[in-house]
């Protein structure tokens, strides 16, 4: 975890990564189908409720968000089910540093909550998409 983010730094890095959440499993879902994709489409909202909280909590506290990217570089290449499903356990891995990052960062108890309770959800989505338990999810 880094230990120089200020709470607006971290909330600017979180706002980043949902948009990339965002972009990444929308691309993941079209390879899924079934269970896999209602399990994608429910993700993609928790993710886009997550990014417009930390919208919120940035205009209120004087920020302007990050913008998201026209497009992301995806570390992999997804092609079917299997690296779909691999792409989205990334991404949630990704996402749990960024969350511990902004736990550790926060200085107001709104910050902080919301950053605790996106990495439980990060947590329990790894575990969801074929992941392993850690004692201490988010560290890198």
């Amino acid at each position: 975890m880094s230990t120089s983010q200020t709470e607006a730094e971290a909330l600017q890095a979180a706002i980043a990564g949902e948009h990339a959440a965002l972009y990444g499993v929308g691309v993941a879902g079209g390879k899924l189908s079934g269970a896999r994709f209602r399990a994608a489409t429910t993700l993609y909202e928790q993710h886009r409720k997550r990014r417009d909280l930390l919208a919120d909590l940035l205009v209120q506290s004087g920020q302007t968000p990050a913008a998201a990217e026209p497009a992301y570089d995806l570390p992999q290449v997804v092609t079917d089910p299997a690296t779909a499903v691999a792409l989205v356990l990334g991404i949630e891995r990704r996402l749990g540093a960024v969350y511990a990052d902004l736990v550790e960062a926060a200085e107001q108890d709104g910050p902080r909550t919301f950053a605790v309770q996106a990495l439980i959800a990060t947590a329990r989505e790894q575990l969801a998409w074929g992941g392993r338990p850690e004692a201490f999810p988010g560290q890198t």
